[in-house]
């Protein structure tokens, strides 16, 4: 490409002002910019008003050749909602507290210049977004992108109960803070779900997870099948009884799934083992679970109100992503 046909080419940050650092952030997207032979970016700092959506409508009317983002993960999940499926790409610079996409990426978390040089460079991929529909009890229905996970039942009442004072000094382990708020108080309620067409089940759970990838902050793997390009949601259904039932819980998801299933001595325990009957795992296009009342919901760690109903489904290829060159793209 030439220094002419690239100087026509343009950049646009979205970006959270409480996030990250603004001032710092514009400069280096405009200095590697100018180095890249690219136009001035256009710059769109989110508000309370707005997440990530309309900033970032704006840019693509304005008609940028690749958006890039830099907030916490729900405007990762904002941005990518207004994003998906125009065809242009996006670049995800890791900050806020949970980088959760990025860590399903491998993308690297430590010097956003790299992700800005991936921006303004040629290798793209397309990912899975997911996309919820939340029915309130009052009728009223809206849909959501996500782009890790949704979910219904404790997992949301978790994060409703975070302290967001604690979340900004400590990062993701405030979310204990949060579990241990909210466990005292746990109590299962009687969900219906489905998986595509298959048979309804009715049973007790304290939370269903529905996932476009897996892994959260620590390495903990909550759903180790899970892959962001295989056009498929995973479903986590959480069941425990009792207090040894969230022990069941604790050990699938961190020392079954992010330990043992790393080593082949490990996967042969796990298969002698059998399977857990505090989670069961569950696979298809689209999902959808159903409680008796309002019950909390959450988006990419972001608390969605209360619903009676969330119906699922994954968007293949919807988002199209800017990766630095040589990114193994191969093992997402």
């Amino acid at each position: 490409m030439t220094t002419s046909d690239s100087a026509r080419r343009q950049a646009a940050l979205v970006y959270n002002p409480i996030k990250v650092d603004g001032k710092r952030l514009r400069a280096a997207v405009r200095d590697l910019s100018r180095e890249a032979g690219w136009e001035h970016p256009a710059f769109y700092p989110t508000t309370v008003e707005d997440a990530g959506q309309a900033a970032t409508a704006q840019a693509l009317a304005r008609g940028v050749d690749v958006v890039l983002v830099a907030g916490g993960d729900g405007t990762v999940r904002a941005v990518s909602e207004a994003i998906a499926n125009t065809g242009v790409p996006l670049a995800i610079l890791p900050s806020g507290t949970g980088n959760l996409l990025a860590r399903n990426l491998g993308l690297p978390l430590g010097d956003p210049a790299e992700m800005i040089r991936a921006a303004l460079g040629d290798f793209r991929h397309p990912i899975d977004i997911g996309w919820a529909r939340v029915s309130r009890a009052n009728g009223e229905e809206s849909e959501h992108a996500f782009v890790v996970l949704a979910g219904i039942g404790l997992d949301a009442d978790m994060i409703a109960n975070t302290r967001s004072d604690l979340k900004k000094s400590v990062g993701w382990i405030a979310y204990v803070d949060g579990a241990a708020r909210s466990l005292p108080r746990a109590r299962p309620f009687r969900a219906v779900y489905q998986i595509d067409d298959g048979r309804l089940h009715s049973t007790k759970v304290h939370s269903i997870l529905f996932a476009n990838c897996g892994t959260l902050p620590a390495g903990i793997a909550l759903i180790p099948d899970a892959s962001i390009t295989d056009a498929t949601l995973d479903v986590a259904v959480i069941q425990p009884t009792g207090v040894l039932g969230w022990l069941g819980v604790w050990r699938k998801i961190w020392w079954d799934n992010s330990v043992l299933r790393r080593f082949r001595a490990g996967r042969r325990v796990l298969k002698r083992r059998g399977r857990d009957a505090s989670v069961h795992y569950f696979r298809g296009a689209a999902a959808e679970a159903a409680a008796p009342g309002p019950t909390p919901v959450e988006l990419d760690g972001d608390e969605f109100g209360e619903a009676v109903r969330i119906t699922c489904r994954a968007d293949p290829g919807a988002l199209l992503l800017a990766l630095p060159a040589g990114h193994p793209v191969s093992m997402l």
